[in-house]
């Protein structure tokens, strides 16, 4: 092994001479999220001339059964408002629209990030039956909605 590589671990990943597994970061993010639930989460605009705001009422999170290193998320976040200007949709923004944010935490391998849990910056891939698997249990947690509602 290479001066400044980390050990390689089967269940968890080695932080410095800690140990967190993805089970102890999914509690850990679980605390965390549940103690800033009213706190606003900010989002770019895609015209960068504002934000959007919006609270994250409920998440699901899975690990991937073929990489333990990455760990799926599926939010569903309920719109507050809007700092700044939106390129579109700023007649028709509707407080509490409800929508979902599918992302990832994956162990970073480079930089300051080597070693810790870090967002995914890119569109998470995500294998078919981890897929199945996250959407039973987000429908199981009450973080989608019923998806089909009776007229």
């Amino acid at each position: 092994m290479l001066s400044g590589q980390l050990a390689p671990m089967r269940r968890g990943v080695q932080i410095g001479d800690m140990t967190e597994s993805a089970e102890d970061f999914i509690a850990r993010k679980t605390a965390q999220w549940e103690k800033d639930r009213e706190t606003p989460i900010r989002t770019k605009d895609v015209g960068r001339q504002g934000h959007h705001l919006w609270f994250r009422k409920a998440w699901t999170f899975h690990v991937q059964g073929s990489y333990r290193e990455k760990v799926l998320v599926i939010e569903r976040l309920h719109r507050q408002g809007l700092q700044g200007v939106a390129a579109y949709r700023q007649d028709d923004v509707k407080p509490a629209e409800v929508e979902y944010r599918f992302g990832y935490y994956i162990v970073g391998r480079i930089g300051r990030a080597s070693g810790k849990w870090t967002w995914g910056q890119f569109a998470p891939l995500i294998p078919q039956a981890d897929l199945s698997q996250l959407l039973s249990k987000a429908q199981a947690q009450k973080t989608l909605l019923d998806l089909v509602r009776k007229r």
